[in-house]
């Protein structure tokens, strides 16, 4: 993000991971089951944001394969209005991760643009803090722009929560949804629970510059998405695309943005096993875009950040939480819908600690999202009361051929709890877990 002497980090305070919601849950607590087998240990199998979706269960014939597998991922508790329009836009749609982010990134874009009075990103770049707080309050795009209009400053609280970017470009609090499989492999959302971390209190009070006059007119804004078609987080990409198409449908019925409607581009960002993000990039720089939605991998994004904000041009994620983006020498020009990682590890953390557990493994993915988490998970559950030698941490190869190795070191730690911080390799790894008898199957 913005280089130089303004504060980067974010304070997570103890009272800052508030309990909203208790709708279902259920999982048995670390330790001994002391069942009719004798007393076999329970090992307890958390994931995050990477496998937590009902893409993962596809892989699973067997019923109960993954009932009781929990996990976090940045969420808040959607409304059903927003997910009936999403439905009428995507009527496959199975998971809504991300959904909100993608929406409020989009959102977010054009109102910076229409404050800044043109589709320069090296311009608007200052108004997007100062959109999502200290100023007036307003839920859509449409009652922002009355604010706006009226030579006010909106203050937007989207669909995925209060937003109040840091100085960094980023939430300083974020809603988490805490996910569990149930018996029938799929994760219902009826039963997942809601959690904040972080702080409000932190986030940024620059405002930005004066903004233009009331109704300013010019060049119409271009908005491209780069987002998961293919690839490892592929799952990610249909309720992603849904929520960009959505807001970019609002923002034009509302009046548009610089009194054009905003023209939209899109494509694929692939994996980082593939250069297809780096050919979507191109594409969309060619095609004239001013800000680019995506990547959801911070792998990635972290191929293609320096040539999209080289180029003049707005990057802000709905799906990054790598750490590294915080503080990244991205000219201003890099934002994120989505949390960093240091607030998602308070919440799966607290999670692991609520639940019992006394001895952790980690397995990641070796990746800027896989490591960070698993290193920020590993801190917090240290500053927990856990010991440096209750936690093990495995770093793996997501393209290996089989995971043996790195189960059968999780067999010989027995630990309470197992973590797999992964993307669609997370199944190979379970059903690895799962012979073993350590996995979340029964």
């Amino acid at each position: 993000m913005r280089t130089g002497t303004t504060a980067r980090s974010i304070a997570v305070t103890g009272a800052a991971l508030l309990a909203l919601t208790a709708c279902g849950g259920g999982g048995e607590e670390g330790g001994d089951t002391g069942g009719e087998g004798g007393g076999e240990k329970q090992v307890n199998i958390y994931g995050t944001d990477g496998n937590m979706g009902n893409a993962l269960g596809e892989d699973f014939d067997e019923e109960g394969a993954l009932a009781g597998m929990k996990g976090t991922t940045p969420l808040t508790e959607l409304g059903s209005e927003f997910t009936d329009r999403l439905l009428e836009i995507d009527p496959e749609l199975q998971d809504y991760n991300y959904a909100g982010e993608t929406y409020d990134a989009v959102v977010i874009t054009a109102l910076a643009a229409q404050m800044a009075g043109t589709n320069d990103a090296n311009v608007f770049k200052a108004y997007v803090n100062g959109v999502t707080s200290g100023g007036e309050k307003c839920e859509d795009f449409a009652s922002c722009l009355e604010i706006i209009n009226s030579g006010g400053n909106p203050d937007y609280d989207g669909v995925s929560g209060p937003l109040a970017f840091t100085d960094a470009g980023e939430p300083a609090e974020a809603s988490f949804g805490i996910l569990q499989f149930a018996e029938d492999n799929t994760i219902h959302a009826e039963d997942n629970e809601y959690v904040f971390a972080g702080d409000e209190a932190n986030a940024s009070t620059d405002e930005g510059p004066p903004p233009a006059p009331p109704g300013t007119t010019g060049e119409p804004l271009v908005i491209g998405y780069l987002l998961p078609e293919t690839g490892n987080l592929a799952f990610l990409g249909p309720p992603e695309i849904a929520a960009f198409n959505l807001a970019i449908s609002d923002i034009n019925e509302a009046g548009g943005v610089l009194g054009a409607p905003v023209r939209a581009e899109g494509g694929d960002s692939g994996d980082t096993s593939t250069d297809t993000a780096t050919q979507t990039v191109d594409r969309l720089l060619q095609a004239g875009v001013n800000a680019i939605v995506g990547a959801a991998s911070s792998g990635v994004s972290q191929t293609v950040i320096d040539t999209i904000t080289g180029a003049g041009v707005m990057q802000i994620s709905p799906a990054n939480t790598s750490d590294i983006f915080t503080t990244y020498n991205d000219n201003g020009l890099y934002f994120r819908t989505a949390p960093p990682d240091v607030l998602q590890a308070r919440a799966l953390s607290d999670l692991i600690l609520e639940e019992g557990n006394n001895t952790v493994g980690i397995l990641a993915l070796n990746d800027p999202y896989g490591t960070g988490l698993a290193e920020n998970t590993a801190k917090n559950l240290v500053e927990g009361g856990l010991s440096e030698g209750d936690i093990k941490t495995i770093i793996y190869d997501p393209q290996a051929a089989n995971f043996d190795s790195e189960v059968q070191q999780m067999v010989e730690l027995n630990p309470d709890a197992i973590v797999v911080i992964g993307f669609e390799e997370s199944s190979k790894i379970i059903q690895g877990l799962n012979a073993q008898g350590i996995g979340p199957q029964r």
